[in-house]
């Protein structure tokens, strides 16, 4: 369903408590953000924000950052914020391609990419999130044995990344086709995509790929 543009929504974003707007463009390091030294998740994507919430509830001890590029969701995740949300958490109004710009080198901990655009048409693959461009940008912000954590119901995406990742040299360290058929399932936490492709039977492919 398409999303109605509201006005006002950037400046509500500016203004939220749980939202940061462009902070490439203010040069602000998001490694600041909390005050603290806790390690740093990000997610890539983050939609209406039910798997940031929900993982950032599971995990008081990780700080989470949400990005997510249309200020149309940005604004719908935000506005999902209730009194007894996490404070451990941040949605920001950004590009995930930022990254080497508002976070210091080696210093997050964890990437996740959950039901990332597929990009089907061949001309467009540089925009996949596991191309080649985006892998050697995650390279300078993730520490060493940093990893990153793809959802996806593409199974083209999903041969297409592991190809990627495997001769970028990355260690697949967990990898299922059938995530809510599989032992790791007990653990998960499903994303609204997730969801709703999953009561329509589709299955899930998830891996876990470790930067060397």
């Amino acid at each position: 369903m398409r999303l109605r543009y509201v006005h006002g929504q950037y400046e509500y974003l500016q203004n939220h408590e749980k939202a940061i707007t462009e902070p490439e463009k203010r040069g602000y390091m998001l490694n600041d953000a909390f005050k603290n030294n806790n390690p740093i998740h990000v997610e890539l994507g983050c939609g209406k924000g039910k798997f940031l919430r929900e993982t950032a509830l599971k995990n008081p001890q990780v700080n989470f950052f949400g990005f997510e590029k249309s200020v149309k969701v940005a604004y719908r995740c935000a506005k999902c914020v209730i009194e007894n949300d996490p404070d451990n958490y941040f949605v920001v109004y950004s590009n995930g391609d930022i990254l080497t710009d508002v976070f210091e080198p080696k210093s997050i901990e964890r990437i996740y990419l959950n039901f990332s655009d597929p990009w089907p048409k061949p001309s467009h693959y540089k925009r996949r999130l596991t191309h080649k461009n985006f892998l050697d940008v995650y390279r300078k912000v993730l520490k060493d044995g940093g990893e990153i954590h793809m959802k996806t119901d593409n199974d083209d995406l999903f041969e297409y990344s592991l190809q990627e990742l495997e001769a970028d040299n990355w260690e697949i360290v967990m990898c299922t086709r059938d995530l809510h058929n599989s032992p790791y399932a007990e653990d998960n936490v499903m994303t609204e995509y997730e969801q709703r492709f999953t009561e329509q039977g589709k299955k899930i492919n998830k891996l876990v790929a470790r930067l060397k």
